[in-house]
């Protein structure tokens, strides 16, 4: 049992591991040990999130999602399987954690009545300033 918060947790069964080849550092060790982790997690079916917290995941995700809805992440961080699993297991939970409050409604709002008449005299100004700046071809002869 994977806890995300105290009232989110996944199952074990839930998370699948691959474990392949790393590319970077490691010497001659990196040709033979599959170090580099690939965690994968089926976000439409799992009964662990509610709905409209999977949609907010699969968004937050982008091309990190297959189109049949499991999310891959890759982590080569360190040079230890433990370690880059672990990694792999801290960033799903971030993301899940990210995925969880529902994102704040907006009101929308009205300028005020100064706001507003500020706005206009502003305006009033800049075309005065304009019409001032203009060429008047009877002006100059």
């Amino acid at each position: 049992m994977i806890e995300i918060t105290s009232s989110v947790k996944l199952e074990d069964s839930e998370i699948r591991y691959d474990f392949i080849r790393s590319s970077g550092p490691g010497g001659q060790n990196v040709n033979k040990v599959a170090t580099s982790v690939q965690l994968r997690f089926d976000v439409r079916n799992t009964p662990s999130l509610g709905q409209d917290v999977k949609a907010r995941l699969i968004k937050l995700a982008g091309n990190r999602v297959t189109e049949d809805g499991i999310l891959i992440i890759e982590a080569k961080r360190y040079r230890t399987q433990e370690q880059n699993r672990f990694d792999a297991l801290e960033r799903l939970a971030g993301l899940i954690r990210k995925a969880l409050p529902a994102p704040r409604l907006r009101r929308p709002t009205r300028p005020t009545v100064t706001a507003r008449a500020a706005r206009l005299s502003d305006k009033r100004k800049r075309g005065a300033t304009k019409r001032i700046r203009q060429y008047n071809p009877e002006e100059w002869e």
